[in-house]
C-alpha cells in the first residue's frame, strides 16, 4: 500500500495549475457519483414508501426556459361535450345481467281504504344483488344395459365425461374456478381452501394444487397454436418479469422469469383494407434471464418488435428480421425520476414537456387508419422530435454524464432511431404500455402467492397467464372461456385447436360476459 501510494505521488505533476485541474476533475467525478447515489437512494425510498403516480405537483412545469430550442408550449385542448362519470352514488347496472322480477302491491287493508282502484302502470327500481359462489354436486348417471347380440350377452354403459382430469371428481367449472382465482384474481391456494371450507367443502391445498397443475397441462396443448399466432404478428411487444422459484435442495428461492410476448398491429387484406391483427399474449417460463431465451423464441419472427433496450433482444435486431421500436413511456420515466426531486434541474421537466407534446398528437389519432396516422406523425411529430433532439444535443454537454439526468439524456440520444421508428409506420404505438398492462397481473398474483413451488408450477403459470391475458385482450370473461374449453378439449380435433384460442373462440354455452 505504501509503495503504491508513493508511486501515485511520484506520478503527480509538479505544476500547481495541473494539480488544480486534477483536483477540479476529481471533485466533479465525486459530485457525479454522490448525486447518482443520492438519486438511487431517493428512488428506492419512493419505491418502498412513496406514491406510484408519475404526476408532478401542480406548478412543477412552470419555469424560465433556457437557450437552445425551447420545449413546445402548452397548447389549448378542446374537449368535446361528454357526460360526467358518477364518482359515487348508484352505479349503472349492465342491461345484460340476469334479472329477477319481484312484484309489490298494496295490501288488502290499503286497498279497502279506497272506493275504486285502477292500475295505470308501475314504478321500477333496480338493485344489484350478489349471490356468493354456489357449490353443488353433479351426479353423472350413466345408463347400464344388459345387451344381447348373436346369442351373446354383455354389459353396455353409456359414455360420460364427469371430469376433464383422469381419476378426478373436479368438474370443468371447478377447475376453471381454481385457475381463474389463482391467476386472474391472485388468490393463493390456502385462501381458496378456506373459501371452500366456508361452503362446507373440505379440499386440501395439495388437492387444489394437483387440480391446478393438471388443468394447466391439459390446456398446454393450445400453446403451439397460440405461439404461432403471436409470431405471425406484424408487431410484437416483448417484456419480462420475475417469479420466485423454489427448488429441491435449495434453502432459498431463486429468481426465475416469465417472458411475455404480445401480438398487435394491422395488415392489409386482399381488398386493400386495413384489418387489425388479433391481439393475444404468450408467456414463457425460464429459470434464468439469459439472452438465449428471447433469441430462441424470436428466431422466426419478422416484423416490428416493441421492447426495451435489454441486450437479449440485440441479436434479433442485428439479424435484420426485426426492427426495434423503443418505448417513450420508459424515456419519460427517467426524466420524471429526476424532475420530482426537490431542487432538480429544470431540464428534466422541459424534456417531459416535449414528450407530453408527442402524446397530445397521439390523442388525436384513435380511429384513424394506419396510413392516416403515419401522415399526421410525419407532419407534426417528426418536426417536434427534431426540435427535441436539437434541444438534447444542445444541453447534453452541460449535464454530469454519471448523474441520473445525464444518463437520461444519453439513453434518449443513443436510442434515437428506435424511438423515432413509430413515426414511420401507422401500425406502431409510441410506447409499450399495452404489454405492461398484460404483465401487471403477474406482479399482483406474485405478491399473493409469492413463488412457484417447482418448474412444473412455473410452466403452468405461463400457460394459464397466456390464456387469461389473451381473453382480456379479446374482451371475453376468462372463467367462462376456461370452463367451456376444458369441457370441449378432449372432443376437439387436434388439427383445429386454433379455433379454441380466445380471439377465435365461439362458446358452446351462454356463459359469455364481456369484461
Amino acid at each position: 500500500m505504501h509503495a503504491l501510494a508513493a508511486a501515485e505521488i511520484a506520478a503527480l505533476p509538479r505544476d500547481a495549475d495541473a494539480l488544480i485541474a486534477i483536483i477540479v476533475e476529481q471533485r466533479q467525478q465525486y459530485a457525479a457519483v454522490l448525486e447518482s447515489l443520492r438519486q438511487q437512494l431517493a428512488k428506492l425510498q419512493r419505491m418502498t414508501f412513496g406514491s406510484r403516480s408519475e404526476r408532478l405537483a401542480g406548478q412543477a412545469l412552470l419555469f424560465t426556459t433556457l437557450p437552445i430550442p425551447a420545449p413546445p408550449k402548452e397548447g389549448t385542448t378542446t374537449i368535446a361535450a361528454h357526460q360526467r362519470k358518477r364518482c359515487s352514488g348508484r352505479p349503472a347496472l349492465p342491461a345484460d345481467l340476469p334479472r329477477v322480477r319481484q312484484d309489490y302491491d298494496l295490501t288488502e287493508e290499503q286497498k279497502a281504504g279506497f272506493d275504486r282502484l285502477v292500475r295505470i302502470g308501475e314504478v321500477v327500481s333496480s338493485t344489484l344483488d350478489v349471490v356468493p359462489q354456489k357449490v353443488l354436486v353433479i351426479d353423472h348417471v350413466r345408463a347400464k344395459y344388459r345387451a344381447m347380440k348373436d346369442g351373446r350377452s354383455s354389459i353396455v354403459v353409456a359414455e360420460a365425461q364427469p371430469s376433464p382430469l383422469a381419476k378426478s371428481n373436479a368438474s370443468a367449472g371447478t377447475l376453471a374456478h381454481v385457475l381463474a382465482s389463482t391467476y386472474a384474481d391472485g388468490l393463493p391456494l390456502t385462501r381458496q381452501e378456506k373459501i371452500f371450507a366456508r361452503h362446507g367443502i373440505e379440499l386440501s391445498k395439495t388437492t387444489l394444487c394437483d387440480w391446478k397443475l393438471g388443468a394447466a397441462e391439459k390446456l398446454a396443448v393450445l400453446m403451439p397454436a397460440l405461439k404461432a399466432h403471436v409470431l405471425g404478428a406484424p408487431v410484437m411487444f416483448a417484456d419480462d418479469t420475475t417469479l420466485k422459484l423454489l427448488e429441491k435442495g435449495r434453502r432459498t428461492a431463486r429468481t426465475a422469469r416469465l417472458w411475455s410476448y404480445l401480438s398487435d398491429g394491422a395488415i392489409l387484406d386482399a381488398e386493400g383494407r386495413w384489418r387489425s391483427y388479433p391481439r393475444a399474449a404468450y408467456f414463457e417460463f425460464t429459470t434464468t434471464r439469459e439472452a438465449i431465451h428471447p433469441t430462441r423464441f424470436l428466431a422466426k419472427f419478422h416484423g416490428f418488435l416493441q421492447a426495451d433496450d435489454y441486450a437479449g433482444y440485440h441479436e434479433t435486431f442485428r439479424s435484420g428480421r426485426a426492427q426495434h421500436c423503443l418505448c417513450w413511456a420508459h424515456v419519460r420515466r427517467r426524466y420524471f425520476d429526476v424532475a420530482r426531486e426537490s431542487g432538480a434541474s429544470p431540464l428534466a421537466a422541459e424534456a417531459m414537456r416535449f414528450i407530453a407534446a408527442i402524446y397530445r398528437i397521439e390523442a388525436t389519432l384513435p380511429g384513424l387508419t394506419p396510413d392516416r396516422r403515419r401522415e399526421v406523425r410525419q407532419a407534426e411529430t417528426v418536426p417536434l422530435l427534431a426540435d427535441f433532439r436539437a434541444w438534447l444535443e444542445g444541453h447534453y454537454p452541460s449535464v454530469l454524464p454519471r448523474s441520473a439526468l445525464g444518463q437520461a439524456f444519453a439513453y434518449t440520444l443513443s436510442n434515437w432511431p428506435a424511438l423515432l421508428r413509430f413515426t414511420d409506420d401507422g401500425i406502431l404505438a409510441p410506447d409499450s404500455n399495452l404489454i405492461e398492462r398484460s404483465i401487471r397481473p403477474v406482479a399482483v398474483a406474485r405478491k399473493a402467492w409469492l413463488f412457484a413451488a417447482s418448474e412444473r408450477g412455473g410452466q403452468a403459470a405461463a400457460v394459464v397467464f397466456s390464456l387469461i391475458e389473451s381473453c382480456k385482450l379479446a374482451g371475453i370473461e376468462p372463467y367462462a372461456y376456461l370452463r367451456d374449453v376444458l369441457q370441449r378439449l378432449d372432443r376437439h380435433r387436434m388439427d383445429r385447436l386454433a379455433e379454441l384460442l380466445p380471439f377465435n373462440w365461439k362458446p358452446a354455452s351462454d356463459h359469455l360476459h364481456p369484461v
